[in-house]
């Protein structure tokens, strides 16, 4: 097995780790294994754009159809001065 330092711990981090590390009764070096382990064992799922999950989300319920709205021509900018 490899052996790893953590330097510059937050102390705030550090009591909340010493405390879950009582509440479950290990160490806080077994303790923190036990969190890299679950937080590391999970497959990240793929990237998706908010786009992309609210397409999957109406695709539930049928779908939506949206009428073509047409577009006028940009306007030109106001004159401030």
């Amino acid at each position: 097995m490899a052996s790893m330092t953590i330097r510059n711990i937050d102390e705030a981090i550090k009591s909340r780790l010493r405390v879950r590390a009582a509440q479950h009764g290990r160490s806080m070096e077994d303790e923190a294994r036990d969190i890299l382990r679950a937080a590391l064992s999970t497959n990240p799922g793929r990237a998706t754009h908010l786009v992309d999950r609210i397409r999957a989300r109406v695709a539930r319920v049928g779908g939506i159809d949206l009428p073509d709205v047409t577009r006028d021509p940009m306007r030109d900018p106001v004159d401030l001065s």
